[in-house]
Formats: structure tokens, sequence, C-alpha cells
């Protein structure tokens, strides 16, 4: 589980980078217009992001599986 955790903490790093790289590029005047393509696409990130929390539920799931199986 804290395996788990720690790829949340990587995930959302990576989220914030990209959130701040594309604010400093439209301050030094490389106008990319993220509001408007956040509106156009953010069902892919939910998609994104519900298949990522599944993958890490199956994951987990997987885990617990084994560990029963050991302990037999």
């Amino acid at each position: 589980m804290a395996n788990g955790k720690r790829k949340d903490t990587l995930i959302w790093g990576v989220i914030l980078i990209a959130i701040g790289l594309l604010f400093l590029l439209d301050n030094i005047n490389i106008h990319i217009d993220v509001w408007h393509t956040l509106a156009n696409f953010w069902p892919v990130i939910l998609i994104l992001w519900g298949g990522w929390k599944l993958f890490l539920g199956l994951q987990e799931a997987r885990q617990k599986d084994e560990t029963a199986k050991d302990k037999k």
C-alpha cells in the first residue's frame, strides 16, 4: 500500500510540473491556449485518472491475493 501512495505522489508531481510549465510558457509569450485546450479535453483527463485508479486498485487486489496465498 505504501508503494501505491508513492506512485500517486509521483503522478501528482508530474501533473503540477506540467501545469507550471504551461503557465511559464504563457508568461514568456509562448502562447498556448491552456484554458481552451483544457475545456476541450477535460473528459480525457477524467478517463485517464479513472483508468489509473482502476489499475492501482487491481494491482493492490492482486498483491493481497498473493499475500493470502503465501500465508497458506
